[in-house]
């Protein structure tokens, strides 16, 4: 299985690399639309404009167990939205659920402030560890929801049946919200509370969405051409295996 994934691997790079150079070039074409994604610059610019505080949260797992993939989907969009909110002087609020993601976090906002020329401006109370158990995460998000006047609710990561007390109590405060997950159990409660689901793979991709680096935007644009390629090999295989 690892020469597998290795050898398609290789047959990935040639491509990617083309698609890198036609993105550069602008003759990639565009990505399909995602309502989600087109929101999370509006929220941005929301916060600058009230200069009140824009929550996002990136689940309540850590680095280095199941869930990391998620985990890092959810810090690869807070790096994207740290670099416009600091561009644009819009206030971040962010809170984690495990403390190896802390400094992780702490280190995105830090480099987003110094990338910008102002390394002065950089808070580290802007990153906030709330609890490591789930429920009691979900209690601290809840207060947080209800006293602070913020202007939008990110949250992109892995959840479990206590996202329903943060979703719940987002909507109930009006805030309007943003929220990825992967579960199966938990998008009922995102679907029923977030303004704007995203919905499994939709929530990996938020990050070049957002930040429409040439490189990101072509890795999802090899993917869907892999995700065809492979539709098209299974037909393919079934044709040939019903003729035979």
């Amino acid at each position: 299985m690892e020469a597998i994934g290795l050898v398609l691997l290789l047959l990935l790079l040639p491509l990617l690399l083309f698609l890198v150079i036609r993105v550069r070039a602008g003759k990639a074409g565009e990505l399909r639309p995602l309502p989600g994604m087109e929101e999370l610059p509006k929220a941005v610019g929301r916060s600058a404009e009230t200069n009140q505080p824009l929550h996002v949260s990136v689940g309540v797992a850590g680095v280095g167990g199941a869930a990391t993939a998620e985990t890092w989907a959810g810090l690869a969009l807070l790096s994207e939205l740290a670099e416009q909110a600091v561009a644009s002087d819009a206030p971040l609020i962010v809170t984690v659920g495990d403390p190896t993601v802390l400094p992780i976090a702490q280190d995105i906002l830090r480099r987003a402030y110094a990338r910008h020329g102002r390394p002065n401006g950089y808070d580290p109370t802007q990153v906030r560890f709330i609890a490591p158990v789930p429920l009691a995460y979900a209690a601290g998000v809840m207060g947080l929801l209800q006293r602070e006047p913020l202007r939008g609710n990110v949250m992109v990561g892995t959840f479990g049946d206590e996202y329903l007390l943060m979703g719940e109590a987002g909507a109930r405060k009006g805030v309007p919200q943003i929220v990825g997950s992967a579960d199966p159990r938990t998008l009922p409660f995102v679907y029923a509370t977030a303004d704007e689901p995203l919905i499994g793979e939709e929530m990996f991709a938020s990050s070049p969405y957002v930040g429409r680096g040439p490189l990101q935007v072509a890795s999802l644009l090899a993917e869907d051409w892999a995700r065809w390629a492979i539709i098209a090999a299974i037909i393919g295989l079934a044709i040939l295996k019903i003729l035979a």
